[in-house]
């Protein structure tokens, strides 16, 4: 448990410049604060209690604005940055090293039973307000851009946006140290954009070209006339 502790802990100054003392971690972090509680109430869940881990999940859930199922499974170096308005389902599993920003939800698609959340290996970063949904599998080292819905499993290594999101980066290598960078990352919209567009400049400039052509070729036969 202390091991775990200090794993944690060491992943916020890994992550967060912010961080300035092992003191303020514990103090005025609540990421750290949500993982605490959630490893007491996944112990109890583990041992057939309900009503209990339910409550100290729900007591997390008011202090630090994370809501996290005492059956969801939870590695070491997990980072939850500020982190309100994340939700982790009870069926989720989240490796080592993820980092997870605000407003991230790690959910269902329906009412089915059993394994209904998301796999999440280690050294994922997921962005901002992402929304990954159902029993799909986000590789190693993958990351999730910001405000993605990600519907379908994601590679190793794969970098996905949009929504849907989108694969548009596979290197299919790991990621160490963790690649925080969930912001400046390709448009696969803009990108089809611009294709567009230079397709259009391209017919513009072949049609202006058959303009003159014709014309010259009008004015040709208009002096051969006279």
């Amino acid at each position: 448990m202390f091991k775990r502790l200090k794993r944690d802990i060491n992943a916020v100054f890994e992550r967060d410049p912010a961080a300035k003392s092992v003191l303020e971690v514990i103090l005025c972090y609540p990421g750290f604060h949500a993982l605490v509680l959630h490893r007491i109430a996944h112990f109890l869940h583990k041992r057939g209690l309900i009503v209990l881990p339910r409550l100290i999940s729900h007591f997390a859930r008011l202090v630090t604005g994370i809501e996290i199922h005492p059956g969801a499974v939870i590695g070491e170096g997990v980072f939850i940055d500020h982190g309100m308005g994340v939700v982790i389902g009870e069926t989720a599993e989240i490796g080592n090293n993820v980092t997870i920003y605000q407003g991230v939800t790690l959910g269902g698609t329906g009412k089915e039973k059993g394994k209904r959340h998301p796999t999440v290996r280690d050294n994922v970063v997921i962005g901002t307000g992402a929304q990954v949904l159902g029993a799909i599998e986000i590789g190693e080292g993958g990351r999730i851009g910001a405000g993605s819905v990600v519907l379908q499993p994601v590679p190793p290594g794969a970098t996905v946006v949009g929504i849907p999101g989108r694969v548009v980066l596979h290197h299919g290598k790991k990621i160490t140290p963790v690649n925080l960078n969930h912001v400046d990352l390709p448009d696969p919209v803009a990108q089809m954009l611009n294709c567009l567009q230079n397709q259009i400049d391209d017919l513009r400039m072949q049609l202006e070209n058959l303009r003159c052509y014709r014309k010259e070729g009008e004015e040709e036969t208009s002096d051969q006339a006279v």
